[in-house]
């Protein structure tokens, strides 16, 4: 498949916004989209609240793509279903949308998107459709489990129907090539 990061970073980024604390994020310290704990294993040092609100925009793009899009295998999934799956990972760790997408394809669930699922998932070519709807309605299930949900739920469904509008967008647009 044709390199889809740089798109899908940008409509990851729209989402992310700047800097939060909020009380309630169990993720800290978060500048767009980088927790202060994944900016530190990212740099293997202890950076400071205020080094994260300063993040550079290549430090950005080179730890996307190493924890999240590569992690993902992200280079050999459908255009639209990448994005589906990282911008779910962004969101909440890249094992559980990798274990989602293995579940529905019948690969062994190992949170580990590699050769042997992107194999499983070549028997799916033709629903690329399907499976990013499958995606998003196990995330927005994901959501409503969460004891947070009360306080971000209604951010994360936005956002999640907005990922499903983009990745099915990006779907059709290379579908129609």
């Amino acid at each position: 498949m044709e390199n889809n990061f740089v798109t899908c970073l940008e409509i990851i980024l729209k989402h992310e916004g700047g800097f939060v604390n909020h009380p309630k994020d169990p993720g800290g310290a978060t500048n767009k989209g980088v927790t202060l704990k994944t900016y530190r294993e990212f740099l293997k040092t202890d950076v400071t609240v205020d080094e994260l609100k300063n993040i550079p925009e290549e430090h950005l793009e080179s730890l996307y793509k190493e924890k999240f899009w590569n992690k993902l295998s992200a280079d050999d999934l459908p255009k639209g279903l990448d994005l589906a799956l990282f911008d779910w990972a962004v969101n909440s760790g890249f094992t559980r949308p990798a274990k989602s997408l293995q579940t529905i394809i019948s690969a062994v669930a190992d949170g580990y998107i590699g050769p042997n699922t992107i194999k499983s998932l070549d028997k799916f070519e033709g629903d690329t459709q399907g499976l990013i709807n499958y995606i998003c309605d196990e995330r927005e299930e994901f959501y409503h489990s969460l004891s947070t949900f009360e306080t971000f739920g209604r951010g994360w469904l936005r956002r999640t129907s907005e990922t499903r509008e983009k990745a099915l967008e990006l779907y059709f647009d290379e579908k129609s090539k």
